[in-house]
Parts: structure tokens; C-alpha cells; sequence
């Protein structure tokens, strides 16, 4: 039996290599982490003092790379993905088609249904405003404020699968653990007001792929979405327990404050724990301040009639726009509001009747409320869904519409935006673009830009290399800005 041989240290040979090994290691990723940023983050990373003189790390954001257009944005994103033929895309070939078979052969990975019957869409469309662009008589409110929109009948993406094609639309990727769109906004602008989240989401029903929608992915835990209820408290368990009062809880979340900088200096690198301590004190400032930016009681009967609210179908949507309008009111910097389903493979045109009553007067009122209040232009309204729905199919009774990510509409209003303009163009049925293909990629380049951002200048290094919500790609759409 052979014995091992023992350094003076009491060590085996194994044992040295071994450790060893560990230290060659430890330097090849010490250098791994400082190229992606790591130590140069922790060094920048400024720090604040609780009212009881305990250090509390400051978020990291960035400055705007120019002036920006739009302080903030409010993104209304429709679940499921609205019938562009249907709303604002009109076709009156399809329509005179209606019935025929026809094969458009291309590659279902962009859309489910490209060869069978044509639907045409069953609404009228009406040119609407000075501008006179054809908006579908599903939208008679917001057809009114047709010279304040920047339709985008060019839109595309790359998947007809609800889940990725829902991530690229709010993360600019088809895989999960990448940055939202409002994270990227809160990183590299931050919030105007400290007592205030700068991303803030109110969800009408659940969009595909769930709160990765709004996730940080790998950016500190800061820059997520904080999610605000539609009615009631604002946030859950946001107040203080009963019979704390405000000197305790100070007291308390100082000493907590003091744990966590002492377990923090241990592992300076622990973004998440540093995004903790800063949301206990985000939470505390949020007590006073939240409750009051989402009280309607201050609003009056005229606005709240003007959003929809007391109306059956389009209450509760339009609560959220009104939410929306207060909290870019006090500095939130980017407020996105889910609307759920829209998704119609069955019962399509009924359910466009019924989804579009629910979310027309509350856009329109929208934008009516924000003009009024001198806050439209520097506030920007996007509308989309993640794709659109096919020309092909339906034909049966209650039937339906496909996905369909090859071509489809979305929008933009104030912000910077020139209103009063249809971009863009598909082919006669609505399957396929033929003039100004807007890809996601330059939609979110070209939102950015409203912000005071050059999307391909706003990175974050992650395993190696510099990310950005445009991929590689992306170019700002010049036609639509004023």
C-alpha cells in the first residue's frame, strides 16, 4: 500500500494542486469579471444615507446620450396580438376576395396559416382627422385623435409563437433572461423621482411568458418591473404592520440597513443583495407617496368619464391608462399596462368588438387628458401586440384568425413622434410588407431615441460581451419623428 507523501504543512501533494488549481482559477475569473464590468460597476457604484446615517447603494443609470424628446413612456401591449386587417390596416381586395382559396407559400416559422380561404375583415374603415388616415370603425374614440398617431402598417418580427415573439416585442430577443425594454430605460435613465419606481407595470390579464416580460434578466434586480395593482392597495404588504409607527419602522430598517452593508462588503459584487437593501428603502419612501399617485378621489367626474371609468366593458382598462397618466405625472419613467386576450383563433370578429370597447375610450382618453395637461409631448404612447393575425382562415362560422408575425400594425403618439401619418405598407391581403419594414428591433431603437438614448450606445456586459435591447441590429425610423 503505497503512502502518500506529507508536506510540513501537513498537506498532500493532491491537496497543493488542488489549491493550486483553485488560485489559477480565481485569477482567470477575477479577469473575466472585470472585462465584463463587474469590479468597474462596484467601483462607480455611488452610495446614499438612510435618514438614520446608514450607507444605502444608489442605483446605477446613465445620462441621456442627447436631449430626449420623451421623458417617459406608457407602452399599452394587447396580449395575444389584435387582427391588423381588422383595425388599422385596411384591405379592400380581401374583402372582395373574401372566400377564395389562395397560397401566399412562405415559411410558417412567421406565420401559422399562409395558403386557404381569405377572410376579409367584415368592419368598415373610415378616414379620420385633417390627416384622413383609415382607422376601423371598431375605434370610434380613438379614431378621433387619428392626428395625434403614427400608424406603422409595416411592423415585423421574427416568431408566430406567443411566448417568443411576446419576449422579443418586450425584451428585443426570443429567449428568456434578457433585459425588458423597461429596464433598460430604468438603467440608463433612472427615475425622476426617488420615491417612485422608474418602471412600473399594471397588468389587465397575464401576458405569454408571464413577469419575464418585465424581468431585469441580467441587470441588477433594480431595474425589474414593479408590478401596481389596478384597484385597492397599489402594492401588496406595502403598508407598515399595525401599531408600527414610522420612527420604529425607521429604526428597524436601519438596523437592517446595517446587517446588510456589513454582509455587502463581504461580496461587493452581489448586485442583488444591493438592489435589496435600496428596495427596503424605495418601499419605505413609497408608503407616502404611492397611495396618492394611484387615488382617483382627486380626479374628477369629467376625467374619469373621459378614460371610461364607470362604463361596463371599459372600466378597468381604463383605470389602468388613468394609473398610467398620474404616475408619469410624478416621474415614473416607463408604465406598462397588459391587455389580455387577444388571441382570437375562435369567435374573431365578435371579440374584436368586444376587446376593441374595452380599450378604445381609455386611449383615447389617454391621449386627450395628456394633451390637456401640456404632458403629451414629452410623454410617449406606444401600442402594439407581439404579432398580428392571418388573411387566411376562419371562414367557419365563429371562426377565427392565425398567428401572424410576417406583417402588422402598431403605434406611437406624443414624444416626439409626427402624428397624423400611416408608415409604411403590406401587400392587398395584409400578409406580407412591401414598403418600410419596420422590424422590432428598429421599433425599440427608434423609442429609445425619443428617450435621449442611442440604442447603440446603451450596453450592459454580460458573460463577455456588451448587450443592448437591439440585438445587433435596429435603426431609428426618421419619418415618424417630428
Amino acid at each position: 500500500m503505497t503512502t502518500m507523501f506529507k508536506f510540513p504543512s501537513n498537506n498532500t501533494r493532491r491537496e497543493f494542486l488542488w489549491q493550486a488549481g483553485n488560485g489559477f482559477f480565481g485569477t482567470a475569473m477575477t479577469f473575466m469579471l472585470a472585462r465584463d464590468g463587474f469590479a468597474r460597476r462596484a467601483e462607480a457604484q455611488a452610495s446614499s444615507l438612510t435618514p438614520g446615517g446608514v450607507a444605502v447603494p444608489a442605483p446605477r443609470t446613465l445620462a441621456p446620450h442627447f436631449k430626449p424628446r420623451a421623458k417617459s413612456v406608457i407602452f399599452l401591449y394587447m396580449v395575444g396580438g389584435p387582427s391588423h386587417v381588422d383595425t388599422f390596416d385596411p384591405k379592400p381586395v380581401l374583402a372582395k376576395r373574401h372566400g377564395e382559396k389562395h397560397d401566399f407559400k412562405t415559411p410558417g416559422t412567421v406565420t401559422q396559416k399562409s395558403s386557404g380561404t381569405l377572410k376579409g375583415s367584415p368592419f368598415a374603415f373610415h378616414k379620420r382627422g385633417a390627416s384622413g388616415i383609415e382607422i376601423s370603425e371598431l375605434y370610434p374614440h380613438l379614431g378621433s385623435c387619428a392626428d395625434e398617431l403614427a400608424v406603422i402598417r409595416s411592423t415585423t418580427a421574427d416568431s408566430s409563437a406567443h411566448g417568443s415573439a411576446s419576449l422579443q416585442m418586450n425584451t428585443g430577443h426570443l429567449r428568456q433572461g434578457l433585459p425588458s425594454m423597461g429596464s433598460w430605460a430604468s438603467y440608463g435613465l433612472g427615475s425622476v423621482n426617488s420615491n417612485m419606481p422608474a418602471f412600473v407595470v399594471l397588468v389587465n390579464g397575464a401576458p405569454y411568458s408571464g413577469a419575464t416580460n418585465w424581468s431585469a434578466g441580467f441587470m441588477p434586480a433594480e431595474h425589474q418591473g414593479t408590478v401596481f395593482n389596478i384597484t385597492g392597495d397599489p402594492i401588496s404588504n406595502l403598508a407598515s404592520s399595525k401599531g408600527v409607527m414610522p420612527d420604529e419602522q425607521r429604526r428597524r430598517l436601519d438596523l437592517l440597513a446595517q446587517l446588510n452593508q456589513s454582509h455587502l462588503k463581504s461580496c461587493p459584487m452581489n448586485d442583488e443583495l444591493a438592489a435589496r437593501i435600496e428596495s427596503y428603502e424605495l418601499a419605505f419612501r413609497m408608503q407616502s407617496h404611492a397611495p396618492e399617485a394611484v387615488d382617483f378621489k382627486q380626479e374628477s367626474e369629467a376625467t374619469r368619464a373621459m378614460y371610461g371609468i364607470g362604463d361596463k366593458e371599459a372600466d378597468r382598462f381604463g383605470r389602468s391608462c388613468l394609473m398610467a397618466r398620474r404616475l408619469v405625472e410624478r416621474g415614473v419613467r416607463f408604465v406598462q399596462i397588459y391587455h389580455s386576450n387577444w388571441d382570437t383563433h375562435g369567435d374573431n370578429d365578435n371579440r374584436h368588438r368586444k376587446l376593441c370597447g374595452q380599450t378604445d375610450k381609455p386611449m383615447a382618453g389617454l391621449i386627450q387628458d395628456l394633451k390637456q395637461r401640456g404632458l403629451l409631448d414629452e410623454t410617449l404612447i406606444v401600442w402594439a401586440g407581439e404579432f398580428g393575425r392571418t388573411p387566411i382562415g376562419g371562414m367557419e362560422k365563429n371562426g377565427g384568425r392565425d398567428h401572424h408575425a410576417v406583417a402588422f400594425s402598431t403605434w406611437l403618439a406624443g414624444g416626439g413622434i409626427k402624428g397624423g401619418q400611416a408608415y409604411g405598407a403590406t401587400d392587398d391581403f395584409g400578409f406580407a410588407v412591401t414598403e418600410n419594414k419596420v422590424h422590432v428591433h428598429d421599433l425599440h431603437a427608434t423609442i429609445l431615441h425619443l428617450m435621449g438614448v442611442d440604442h447603440e450606445r446603451l450596453t450592459f456586459p454580460h458573460q463577455g460581451r456588451n448587450f443592448r435591447l437591439t440585438d445587433v441590429s435596429g435603426d431609428v425610423v426618421r419619418p415618424l419623428l417630428a
